[in-house]
């Protein structure tokens, strides 16, 4: 797992589908989603971790965007 849209197909094979508009509010969504899968002994743990890193990066980078 390398890039956001790998996150969306992970999410996508558990039937989990976020979108609402506002793309750092998808990405708390999703990191909330990928520990409740994570909780659920559904996910090991290298996807977890992969998973909260890539969200964490690019919230990260929309976060510095916003600044600029």
């Amino acid at each position: 797992m390398k890039t956001m849209k790998d996150v969306y197909d992970l999410l996508k094979q558990y039937g989990i589908f976020i979108y609402t508009g506002d793309r750092i509010g998808d990405i708390l969504l999703m990191e909330e989603e990928i520990r409740e899968l994570y909780k659920g002994r559904i996910l090991e743990p290298t996807q977890f971790q992969s998973a909260l890193l890539i969200l964490r990066n690019e919230s990260s980078r929309l976060q510095k965007e916003e600044k600029i």
